[in-house]
C-alpha cells in the first residue's frame, strides 16, 4: 500500500496546471485531494476537509503563502509542503524557519514530489499514532478539569477563561496536552512546536517558562506543567486524567 493511500491532500495554488498535475499524482497513489486557488480558500477548505498535508504555493494572490502558512501554524502542525518559482537559498530558510515542513522549486519533478509528500505524511503519521485521515485527532479540543485547548480556533481557556497565549506558547501547550501525563524531552517539544528536534533547548525552558507564569496569573497554582529532573518536561492535568 501507498503511504499516502487514504491521506487527504490539501492542493493551494492559482496555477490550473500545477493543481492538475499534483492532483493527478496524488489520487494516482490513492490519496484524496481538494484544491484551492487562493489563500482564503485555503483556510477555509483547512477548517472544512482537515486534511493529512497541505501544498502551499507561496506566490498567491491576495493572502499569499506566507500568510497562509502562519495561520496554518497557529492551528495544526501538519506537514505543509511549499512550492515557489524562486530556487534561493533565503527564501528556502525562511519557508522552513516559519514551520513548513519542505520547500520545492517549479518546475518539480513528478515523483521527487510525491516521494517527498508519501515521507511527510509517514512522518506524520508516526507521531500521530494513527494512520492517514487522522487529522481530526489532531485538531480535536482537549479538556481537563481546568483547562480547554482547541486547536483547530488556537484558543485556550483555564476556567472557562481566555488564556492569553502567543502562537508559539499555543503550539507548544497543544503539544503537552496531546502528550498530557507522558513526559516528553526537550528535543521532543522542540519537534512537536518548533519542528526542530535540532534547535537550542533553552528555547523550550523560556516558554515553559512563559506558559507557567500564564497557568498561576489565571488561577492554577502550581501550573499543570511540570519539570521531571533529568528528562523533560511533562503536563498533569489538574484534578486528574483528562
Amino acid at each position: 500500500m501507498s503511504r499516502i493511500e487514504g491521506a487527504r491532500v490539501l492542493v493551494v495554488d492559482d496555477d490550473d496546471t500545477i493543481r492538475a498535475v499534483v492532483r493527478r499524482l496524488a489520487e494516482i497513489a490513492g490519496a484524496q485531494v481538494t484544491e484551492a486557488e487562493s489563500g482564503e480558500a485555503a483556510l477555509r477548505a483547512l477548517y472544512d476537509l482537515r486534511p493529512d498535508i497541505v501544498v502551499l504555493d507561496i506566490d498567491l494572490p491576495g493572502l499569499d503563502g506566507w500568510q497562509v502558512l502562519e495561520r496554518m501554524r497557529q492551528l495544526t502542525d501538519i506537514p505543509v509542503v511549499m512550492l515557489s518559482a524562486h530556487d534561493d537559498e533565503l527564501e528556502k530558510v525562511r519557508a522552513l524557519q516559519a514551520g513548513a515542513d519542505d520547500y520545492v522549486t517549479k518546475p518539480f519533478g513528478p515523483q521527487e514530489l510525491l516521494a517527498r509528500l508519501q515521507a511527510h505524511v509517514r512522518r506524520a503519521t508516526a507521531r500521530a499514532g494513527g494512520g492517514p485521515g487522522g487529522g481530526e485527532r489532531r485538531l480535536a479540543p482537549y479538556r481537563d478539569a481546568a483547562v480547554e485547548v482547541d486547536s483547530l480556533h488556537a484558543e485556550a481557556t483555564v476556567y472557562d477563561r481566555p488564556l492569553p497565549v502567543t502562537p508559539r506558547e499555543f503550539r507548544l501547550l497543544a503539544a503537552f496536552v496531546a502528550h498530557a501525563g507522558r513526559t516528553l524531552s526537550p528535543e521532543q517539544l522542540l519537534d512537536l512546536a518548533w519542528d526542530d528536534p535540532a534547535g537550542d533547548p533553552r528555547r523550550v525552558k523560556v516558554y515553559v517558562g512563559y506558559l507557567r507564569a500564564k497557568f498561576v496569573e489565571a488561577g492554577l497554582d502550581p501550573p499543570p506543567i511540570e519539570t521531571v529532573r533529568g528528562f523533560g518536561y511533562r503536563y498533569r492535568p489538574p484534578g486528574g486524567s483528562a
